[in-house]
């Protein structure tokens, strides 16, 4: 009787392609650098298919070899300019909704809604917006606008740079 590969080789052999391909174009984000893939900007009153949401990625971070202090400065999410004032951008790849409630005030929080743990879908009218259960969370401080969920979401850590916002 013939048997297949196991299972064990299957995940050697696929993380062993992930090593040589996935450093190489940045594909988990352990090298350093980022996803050439434009972020997700979701400030129209429409609402976003989860799944759409879903495959949106970071903006194009530093190439991997950068010098060493911008890689402790933190991964580049935007430019500052990619986050609309009153609105937010979801970053899917990084679990992370960036907002800006004021012009020059920018905030991040968890893109994981805090009630079911779906990822949120878009950003509109002031909130953020989960459309798994219809929660709804203020842009500027992660607060809940509107239950089913009754956390916060967690607030995330950035800094920004002159036009360039990065997770920290």
């Amino acid at each position: 009787m013939t048997h297949g590969p196991t299972r064990r080789t299957v995940l050697a052999t696929g993380a062993a392609a992930c090593v040589a391909g996935c450093s190489k174009s940045g594909g988990n984000g352990s090298s350093g650098s980022a996803s050439a893939a434009s972020p997700t900007a979701s400030s129209s009153a429409s609402a976003a298919s989860p799944a759409a949401t879903s495959t949106a990625t970071s903006a194009a971070g530093s190439a991997a070899g950068s010098a060493a202090g911008s890689a402790a400065a933190g991964k580049e999410l935007a430019k500052t300019a990619d986050i609309p004032v009153g609105g937010g951008t979801i970053f899917a790849a990084e679990e992370v909704v960036v907002t800006q409630p004021e012009k020059g005030e920018f905030k991040a929080f968890s893109n994981i809604c805090t009630h079911r743990q779906c990822p949120v879908a878009n950003v509109s009218d002031g909130t953020i917006n989960c459309t798994c259960h219809g929660s709804r969370f203020r842009i500027a401080d992660g607060s809940v606008a509107h239950p089913p969920a009754t956390r916060p979401l967690p607030e995330k850590k950035i800094t920004v740079e002159g036009d360039t916002i990065r997770l920290v």
